[in-house]
C-alpha cells in the first residue's frame, strides 16, 4: 500500500508560478554585479543570518554575482564595552582611535566576516572572507582628523573580487582598509565601502540593507523612487540626518561612478533582496542617476 501524501496542490502550483513570474526578472540579472551591504541587528541573528545567506547562494545559483559588503556596530560596540573603550559618533561616523581600530579589525575581518562565510558555506555556497587590505582591494586616507582612523577610499583594486565571482565564490568584505602610509589601518564605514566597491566594479544594483524602511520625506513616509537630485536637495534641507546621511551620500557617490542604480532598503523584511530584485513590489527607496548610452544597451 503507498502511503505516500502529495503535498496540497495549492502549495506547488503557487511555488511553479512564483518561479514562472520570476522569469523575466531572472533573466534581466543575469550575469548582473549586484553588491550588497549587510548589516544592522540582523547580524547578530542566527535565522536571519541564515535566511541572508541562503538569499546570496539563490543570487549567485541564478547567474548574478552577488558581492557581500558588511558592517558589523553592535558587535564592536560589544566588545568595547567589554574593553572599557568609549565609543562617540560624528555625524554618522565612529571616532576611531588606535585602540578602536585595532578592536574593530578584529570583529570586522575576524569574529563577522567568518561568520558570513560560513553561513554562505552552509547554505551550499561558496564564499571567501577578505577584507580591505588583501590585494590592497581598498586604500584609503583619513576622512576627518576628527574621526581619526575612519578612512576614505582613494585607490580600488577589485580584480581581486572579479576573479572570485567569476570563479563561482561570492566575495564577503569587512571595511577594513590600508592607509598610503605605512602599517596604517583604517575602519571605514561599511555604507561607504560598499559604493566605493560597487563603484569599482560598475555594479548593476548597490542594495544596502538597513534597519530602517527606507528614506522618509517631510511627511515621515517612505519614498519609493529618489532621482539623484531630489536626494541632494532632501541632504541640503536637512529631510535626511543621523544615520541616514552616509548612506544617502554612498548612494549618490555610487551613481556618480557609474552604478545604474542604489537601493535603500528594509533588511528587516525576510528575503529583502530577493524582493527587491525579482518582484515589481520593491522593499525600499531606489535612487537612480541618468543612464549612460552603454547602461542602456545593458538593459
Amino acid at each position: 500500500m503507498d502511503t505516500h501524501v502529495r503535498p496540497a496542490k495549492r502549495d506547488w502550483i503557487a511555488t511553479a508560478r512564483t518561479l514562472s513570474e520570476a522569469l523575466p526578472y531572472l533573466q534581466r540579472y543575469s550575469g548582473a554585479v549586484v553588491v550588497v551591504k549587510f548589516g544592522g541587528n540582523a547580524m547578530g541573528d542566527d535565522e536571519a543570518m541564515a535566511q541572508f545567506a541562503r538569499d546570496m547562494v539563490l543570487l549567485r545559483q541564478v547567474g548574478i554575482h552577488p558581492v557581500v559588503v558588511h558592517g558589523g556596530g553592535p558587535m564592536i560596540n560589544a566588545m568595547l564595552d567589554k574593553l572599557g573603550i568609549e565609543s562617540t559618533f560624528v555625524r554618522g561616523k565612529r571616532v576611531t582611535d588606535k585602540a578602536t581600530v585595532e578592536v574593530v579589525e578584529m570583529i570586522l575581518s575576524g569574529l563577522v566576516n567568518k561568520r558570513i562565510v560560513q553561513a554562505i558555506n552552509d547554505a551550499g555556497g561558496r564564499a571567501v572572507g577578505l577584507s580591505g587590505k588583501d590585494d590592497d582591494l581598498m586604500v584609503c586616507v583619513a576622512d576627518d582628523p576628527e574621526l581619526g582612523f575612519v578612512g576614505r577610499p582613494v585607490e580600488m583594486n577589485v580584480q581581486v573580487l572579479r576573479d572570485l565571482y567569476n570563479a563561482g565564490i561570492i566575495p564577503v568584505v569587512a571595511p577594513v582598509a590600508t592607509g598610503m602610509a605605512e602599517n596604517e589601518t583604517f575602519n571605514v564605514n561599511g555604507d561607504t565601502a560598499a559604493g566605493a566597491i560597487a563603484g569599482a566594479l560598475q555594479a548593476d544594483r548597490l542594495l544596502l540593507l538597513t534597519d530602517v524602511a527606507g528614506v522618509k520625506d517631510e511627511s515621515g513616509e517612505v519614498v519609493t523612487n529618489l532621482s539623484a537630485d531630489r536626494l541632494r536637495e532632501m541632504i541640503a534641507t536637512g529631510v535626511v540626518k543621523g544615520g541616514m546621511i552616509p548612506k544617502t551620500e554612498t548612494a549618490l557617490s555610487a551613481i556618480e561612478a557609474g552604478v545604474r542604480a542604489v537601493v535603500i532598503l528594509d533588511g528587516r523584511l525576510p528575503n529583502a533582496s530577493l524582493i527587491e530584485l525579482f518582484t515589481d513590489h520593491g522593499a525600499g527607496s531606489i535612487i537612480r542617476g541618468p543612464e549612460s548610452e552603454a547602461q542602456r544597451r545593458r538593459r
